[in-house]
């Protein structure tokens, strides 16, 4: 019998209760990400603080238990008692969703959050929080916890536990809230301290001239550490000649502080490379409200590396603020290539790839009112800002390469890009011949592609398989319903450093693109793509570890929308097979091993893998390959600036950064010290 629909099978959910029952509408997910993201919300909140020119300090720790706080030297959140609510504005900010101070522009003209939602929503989903306030020279404190109600038995979020009261008086300035997240709604309640200080490191670029602190108190601090404050390490930085020295760690302290900005932050991404200019280009300007901010150096690299922000937003996904600067770059760098005579009058202008090749750019834009598209806030939506943006570069921009000072500069960028198109229309052409059935058939794809029948690419599976004898074990073990095998001869190109005419000469590539069907690069068809899971799958040891960096880089550098639209995965073959008797356990890594031998010194078979090839098909099928029982790890990219440092370290042709990489994040007292260098890389690779 249906249930009966009425009005009385509405649900009303009273104060915070709703963020609780769907915390992803308001955080994205109850796993990593929506922790962090939690954080991000306060610390934003004291960021519009400092962007509106009341705070220059922000101070953010993780506590050893488990909790986080965030503080400013800012006005402080008001504690005045609101005309019509009747209870402190700081009550209100906490226990009220959509209650704020940037729905108008008086008290922010530019803030990121979630526009008075944040501060309640990060009050529903903890345990406890409490907000100290300092302001006309008194400490208030109020006190809130979501917790289980006597008369109903079921969680309250985020009332009022303690109310709010003056502690005393101090002549500090500025708000400090301090929460603990809550395991009964996260998956971990774990942070991550890099994570956190990356993003805080980014945050203090983007911010030129504020002060950024941030401590782990999780971190045991050297047994000689001396508690230094942070206006000495300010000292103990200054007079710096690189970015990365204005940002000192002492014990379990970093200070963040960068006097040049997003200038600083180009340097920074571009420490591992080699620039063909010093000093980036920087320029501003400010157009019917909206600010714009870009800083550009170039590489000798053969990439574009653009990072673009709204009012400290990252967005990854762009929008009508990058748009406008590309239009306004591309047309301005062509204007200058033909008065330098780059380019004849017959010639047809460049395209804006061509100038942004060997690019790092970052970019920021102050826009009062934003419009994201998506929770996440990936993408600027707002359609007004594209003209502003355009408007903004084409007059900075002229007016700095017509300083002869700087027309050297300009001369070397217009010639960077000609050398570029050129390339780049020999690439086009390769690919155009590609294309035809004749050069197929006279291009057979390395390892001859094994399909499956399945004709519906949002179930099929591409693995691609380091060698032939694997190749055979995964084609006999596979499904053939939904699953190919592409098996590759040796280790492919690195195509760090290498220009886009070398990749699409090397075979195995070739060979690549051709069974994906989505192209690359400016050509890159992301609805061509024939097979939605793609699955590298090499051995489980160094050459394996090396040949999946390979991949990724190839990925990340000429089909970076393939794993940001989350079809790029790793394969997990196991290392150990472990019988009793009848009875056969596989064990992915030492640890796996370890517990599953625990105790025992026999009575058991232990055979290691020393590749995939080892195995039968019966075997590759039950541990790698069935969609069942196998583990995969998917390809993210959570933090674009970051693996873009990652590649350029793990991946260049400079070795001292890489050196550097693996002692800071390598064992050399574990035995098994080479296999620990793969592990490390790999992790580092992973986080990329």
């Amino acid at each position: 019998m249906a249930k009966a629909y009425n009005a009385g099978s509405i649900q009303v959910l009273e104060g915070l209760d709703a963020v609780r029952m769907r915390p992803g509408m308001y955080i994205g997910s109850t796993g990593s990400r929506g922790l962090h993201h939690m954080l991000w919300e306060i610390v934003d909140n004291a960021i519009d603080e400092a962007m509106a020119g009341y705070a220059s300090q922000v101070d953010v720790v993780l506590h050893e238990d488990g909790s986080a706080s965030v503080r400013d030297n800012g006005r402080g959140l008001p504690v005045d008692i609101h005309p019509t609510m009747g209870i402190p504005g700081v009550e209100l900010i906490y226990t009220r969703l959509h209650a704020g101070g940037k729905f108008d522009n008086e008290n922010y003209a530019y803030s990121g959050g979630l526009h008075g939602v944040g501060g309640s929503v990060v009050n529903a989903l903890s345990r406890w929080m409490t907000v100290d306030v300092f302001h006309d020279f008194r400490h208030y404190r109020i006190g809130f916890e979501s917790a289980v109600s006597e008369e109903t038995g079921k969680i309250v979020s985020g009332r009022v536990a303690e109310k709010l009261k003056v502690l005393g008086n101090t002549t500090d300035r500025g708000s400090l809230i301090r929460f603990m997240p809550d395991d009964r709604v996260f998956e971990t309640v774990n942070f991550n301290g890099e994570t956190v200080a990356r993003r805080l490191r980014e945050l203090a670029y983007l911010n030129k001239g504020l002060t950024i602190t941030f401590e782990d108190e999780r971190v045991k601090k050297p047994a000689a550490f001396e508690e230094t404050d942070a206006e000495d390490q300010l000292n103990a930085a200054e007079g710096s000649d690189t970015a990365e020295r204005s940002a000192k760690q002492h014990g379990g302290k970093q200070v963040f502080c960068f006097a040049g900005g997003i200038s600083d932050y180009v340097c920074y991404l571009n420490a591992e490379k080699t620039p063909i200019h010093e000093s980036p280009i920087y320029l501003e300007g400010t157009r019917e409200g909206v600010i714009f901010r870009f800083a550009i150096q170039y590489t000798d690299s053969y990439t574009e590396n653009v990072f673009s922000y709204v009012n400290n937003i990252p967005t990854g996904e762009g929008g009508s603020h990058e748009t406008g600067f590309k239009a306004a770059y591309t047309k301005v760098m062509n204007d200058f290539a033909r008065r330098l005579g780059g380019l004849k009058e017959k010639d047809n202008n460049l395209g804006g790839e061509d100038f942004r090749e060997g690019m790092t750019a970052v970019m920021i834009a102050m826009v009062k009112n934003p419009q994201f598209e998506g929770q996440t806030k990936g993408r600027l939506g707002n359609t007004e800002v594209r003209p502003v943006v355009e408007a903004i570069v084409t007059q900075q921009l002229t007016a700095y390469f017509e300083d002869l000072k700087n027309q050297e500069l300009c001369q070397q960028l217009v010639e960077k890009a000609v050398r570029a198109a050129k390339v780049r229309e020999a690439a086009r052409k390769a690919r155009d011949n590609a294309r035809t059935q004749k050069a197929l058939e006279a291009t057979p794809l390395v390892g001859k592609l094994a399909s499956c029948t399945g004709r519906k690419p949002e179930l099929n599976e591409l693995f691609i398989v380091e060698g032939d004898s694997a190749g055979g074990s995964a084609k006999q073990g596979r499904d053939r319903r939904f699953q190919a095998i592409l098996p590759l001869r040796g280790k492919p190109l690195n195509v760090e450093k290498k220009r886009l005419d070398q990749v699409l000469g090397n075979e195995e590539f070739r060979s690549l693109i051709t069974a994906l069907g989505t192209n690359i690069e400016g050509s890159f068809t992301l609805s061509s793509l024939k097979y939605h899971k793609v699955i590298i799958l090499s051995d489980a040891d160094q050459d394996g570890a090396h040949i999946r960096a390979i991949l990724l880089t190839f990925f990340y550098r000429y089909m970076k929308e393939l794993i940001t639209s989350g079809h790029v995965y790793i394969g997990m073959p196991p290392l150990y097979k472990v019988q009793r008797g009848n009875k056969v356990q596989y064990a992915y890594d030492d640890n796996e091993l370890r517990k599953l031998t625990k105790g025992q010194t026999k009575g058991y078979q232990l055979q290691r893998y020393k590749g995939l090839g080892e195995m039968n098909p019966e075997q590759l099928w039950a541990t790698t390959m069935d969609p069942a029982q196998r583990k995969l790890v998917r390809v993210t990219i959570e933090d674009a600036a970051q693996a873009e440092r990652l590649v350029t370290i793990l991946m260049g042709d400079k070795v001292d950064p890489r050196r550097e990489y693996i002692n800071q994040y390598t064992n050399f007292d574990r035995e098994d010290s080479f296999t620990a260098i793969a592990d490390s890389m790999e992790e580092g690779r992973r986080k990329a």
